[in-house]
């Protein structure tokens, strides 16, 4: 195993409305010295204003990139990339969510696998920046926090109260004695006065956007630090996708790099939120939810690409250092294995046995999904009419008590949705006895604004009418590990409406290459390819039309089996089309080539 020398110098600052702690760890690649060889060192000359790496001035500049974003396949590529445009270190993330799911159960395995990572940034001779949190915001589920924390009784997040506020990662995490010695301090507010108290001298580090640096340039000296230059911007579900031109871009970098600036670009890939793992902006009382995609305009593309925004930075850099030789890493290669047919179909109340295997939990009134230890996806709600309700009466979520929308289903009909900040009622009528099922999905914990905590589920009682809504069978639902071990399941066909699962089948012909696919006609839900779940699709309400498709996931010797979970309509005909370029702003028209139908 390889060994590590973190020194950092630490500055807390804030970001927009939210105060986080921005840690600097410079990671170089530990050596077998001989007994004559000096050890590595990293420090700052107060004097100069400078770092001074191994005793020699310094300046790094940096790329983000998240390692929890990008399958571990395509690290060395991503990495090399970053290498070859100039970079001399790389910014990262540490998400305690993603390393300790379940309190006391940890994970540094496979995409997980952090040391791993950092043993090819050090193949490379890129330092790591490195952000441990606990809180990162990352546009990540929860800005990195575990939910399961909102199981504690009356937790107030993001504090510094100690009674409710204990990080014990760094007894787990397997990367260096030293970093984990720091993380060891239990108590986040002696951590971070540990870390955090730095000279007055100390390089000052800023955050700024494309076209508004120039007037924290005129406030900076020489080797002070912008640790996010933002190279693009996130997208949210239903606005535009977000683009900021290259010219722009570089401009900013070189007025920056002349005035010997440290700079750290972000994003310099940002890659994709699989699964469950991306987040929610709230601000002004609204919910935001984050795209699937992470792409964020950044100079490596969502599936690893060299953009022209790329060569415009690598050409800036040039102007200030000797760039490595050779050429740039080509793009991965694409496929459009075009359409794909599900012909198999399963409405998701047929299966709740498989699903939710354990019996349902009862309760006089809603418990959210903290308090039944479901850390994100989906719960089902189940109650029955109490009388005759022979004309509509609205059944409603008074103060946004949906979290974050909820697929209402009576006598397993599919009557429409309830969202959050947008849909807070809908007509019913029904018999008595009649069963009345949400099924109840998180688009994801708030990681950025008020610092509130963010229950998901059915957060406050339903009405039914003027009436309260009571007596409730809740579901746990572990769609995942059912999709991954018992699929595809034995059950009537559903209909076609309100949350059903699609399946189909397909071959590579013996092709396993990055692709993107398609929902043509399909609403909003969720899909998994082999198992692994590729994260949210949304296609009415945009601007992403394609979820990104690592070739790494692919078999080019067997049958790939695909299920779409479908939350309110599926099309006539259900099918998905695979492209060999991406759909991220709702408005483009895709010309492909290598188009096939497969089917089996």
């Amino acid at each position: 195993m390889n060994s590590y020398s973190s020194l950092a110098q630490a500055e807390v600052t804030t970001k927009e409305m939210g105060l986080w702690l921005c840690v600097l760890v410079l990671v170089l690649r530990g050596l077998r010295l001989q007994p004559s060889a000096a050890a590595p060192s990293f420090s700052i000359d107060y004097t100069d204003k400078c770092f001074l790496k191994d005793g020699v001035k310094f300046r790094y500049i940096s790329g983000s990139i998240h390692y929890f974003r990008i399958p571990r396949a395509y690290w060395k590529d991503r990495l090399l990339k970053m290498y070859m445009s100039g970079l001399n270190a790389v910014q990262i993330y540490i998400p305690w969510n993603y390393h300790e799911p379940l309190s006391g159960v940890y994970n540094f395995d496979g995409d997980r696998d952090l040391e791993g990572f950092l043993d090819l940034a050090a193949n490379f001779d890129l330092l790591v920046i490195l952000r441990p949190g606990p809180y990162i915001c990352a546009e990540w589920e929860m800005g990195g926090i575990p939910s399961w924390l909102l199981a504690k009784p009356n937790i107030i997040l993001r504090t510094s109260d100690p009674g409710r506020w204990r990080m014990n990662m760094g007894a787990t995490m397997p990367v260096t004695t030293t970093i984990c010695a720091t993380w060891r301090l239990s108590f986040v507010p002696t951590w971070a006065k540990k870390l955090c108290s730095s000279p007055p001298m100390a390089p000052k580090s800023l955050n700024c956007y494309v076209g508004h640096c120039t007037v924290f340039i005129q406030l900076w000296t020489l080797g002070q630090v912008n640790s996010e230059y933002y190279t693009g911007w996130l997208d949210y579900w239903g606005e535009p996708h977000s683009t900021k031109s290259a010219e722009d871009v570089a401009r900013g970098l070189e007025k920056m790099l002349e005035l010997g600036a440290n700079v750290n670009m972000y994003m310099f890939q940002g890659g994709t939120n699989f699964g469950y793992w991306s987040g929610a902006d709230y601000n002004n009382g609204i919910y935001n939810p984050i795209t699937t995609s992470y792409d964020y305009d950044a100079p490596l593309s969502e599936a690893g690409d060299p953009t022209d925004k790329l060569y415009a930075i690598r050409t800036v850099i040039g102007k200030f250092q000797v760039l490595p030789a050779g050429p740039m890493p080509p793009p991965t290669p694409k496929f459009a294995y075009g359409y794909v047919f599900l012909p198999q179909c399963v409405a998701l109340l047929d299966i709740l046995g498989l699903l939710s295997p354990s019996l349902p939990f009862y309760s006089s009134f809603p418990a959210t999904f903290e308090a039944l230890k479901q850390p994100s996806g989906f719960m089902l709600y189940r109650t029955f009419l109490p009388h005759d309700i022979l004309e509509p009466v609205v059944l409603s979520a008074p103060e946004d008590g949906i979290h974050d929308l909820a697929y209402i289903l009576l006598n397993g009909v599919y009557k429409g949705t309830l969202e959050r900040n947008k849909i807070n009622g809908i007509n019913i009528s029904g018999q008595l006895g009649d069963t009345l099922d949400l099924l109840v999905e998180s688009m994801g914990h708030i990681n950025f604004g008020a610092n509130e905590s963010d229950f998901k589920g059915l957060v406050k009682n339903l009405t039914l009418g003027s009436n309260i809504v009571t007596d409730w069978l809740i579901y746990p639902l572990g769609i995942d590990k059912a999709v991954s071990h018992s699929w595809p399941p034995v059950a009537p066909l559903s209909n076609g409406t309100g949350p059903a699962f699609y399946t189909g089948f397909f071959t590579t012909l013996g092709i396993a290459q990055d692709s993107f696919v398609k929902f043509p006609g399909w609403n909003k839900g969720q899909i998994w390819i082999n198992g692994f779940n590729l994260g949210r699709f949304w296609p009415t309400r945009g601007p992403q039309q394609t979820l990104f498709v690592p070739g790494s996931i692919l078999s080019s010797s067997t049958i790939n089996t695909v299920v779409v979970l479908e939350l309110q309509n599926a099309p006539e005909k259900p099918k998905l089309l695979f492209l060999d370029r991406p759909l991220l702003n709702g408005t483009q028209i895709s010309t492909h080539k290598n188009q096939m139908q497969i089917w089996l």
